[in-house]
């Protein structure tokens, strides 16, 4: 999720790279995010090679920035304890 906040939308090749994990891994990982409307997977053809691309929806920019607030008042009340 982090890397498709950032960029917005990734090739499943790229994301494979970044994230060094296998086809069946990352696939796995995706069909997970795109049920819950996190991402949407996009299948095509470059030439005459399958490719798919994957891109945040909206739905999962807002799931991820509720999880980083979530983080972020996390790391204040463990801050605040050990003071």
């Amino acid at each position: 999720m982090t890397l498709l906040i950032s960029f917005e939308e990734m090739d499943f090749n790229g994301l494979k790279s970044k994230l060094g994990l296998t086809d069946g891994n990352l696939g796995a990982h995706l069909r997970v995010l795109e049920d819950a409307g996190y991402i949407k997977i996009i299948k095509g053809y470059k030439g005459k090679r399958p490719h798919t691309t994957c891109r945040i929806t909206e739905k999962g920019s807002e799931a991820f920035q509720d999880y980083l607030k979530q983080l972020e008042n996390l790391i204040k009340m463990a801050r605040a304890e050990n003071k």
